[in-house]
């Protein structure tokens, strides 16, 4: 498993790891999602288009995960497959990503907490021991 779930007091931190920079925020993505749903119950019948900015990889990790929820807030969309690029420009990054996914159906997406928003909060991307890391805390 390339994600994972971390205690943080009364929130839920979400952690993804990764050969590439890419696969880890791809990865902390699926451990959003999978506080909303058993993965592979998640068909990929849609797909959102998301796109971000930020002066740094900890704060466009944050805006990447936010644009995810408000994607389940507005829309009540779930997602299971991410693509994500993120490249550097004029000193800025930028993050392009696809997600696939479906409309949440209350009866196969059983969430075990409703995800309210990324914090900066044990935030961390940069590379451990050979890895990308890309992990923040999810206010529940």
């Amino acid at each position: 498993m390339a994600w994972e779930h971390f205690e943080h007091a009364a929130d839920v931190g979400v952690r993804g790891r990764g050969d590439t920079l890419a696969h880890a925020f791809e990865e902390a993505a699926r451990a959003l999602f999978s506080l909303l749903s058993d993965l592979t119950a998640i068909r990929p019948s849609v797909e959102e288009r998301v796109a971000c900015e930020a002066e740094n990889l900890d704060e466009l990790l944050v805006a990447f995960l936010n644009e995810l929820l408000f994607l389940f807030d507005a829309r009540r969309e779930v997602f299971g497959r991410f693509d994500v690029r993120i490249e550097k420009t004029s000193g800025r990054f930028r993050l392009e990503a696809t997600a696939q996914g479906e409309p949440f159906d209350p009866s196969r997406h059983e969430f075990t907490v409703l995800p309210k928003g990324a914090t900066f909060t044990a935030l961390e991307v940069g590379k451990r021991d050979g890895e990308w890391i890309a992990q923040c805390v999810v206010d529940v």
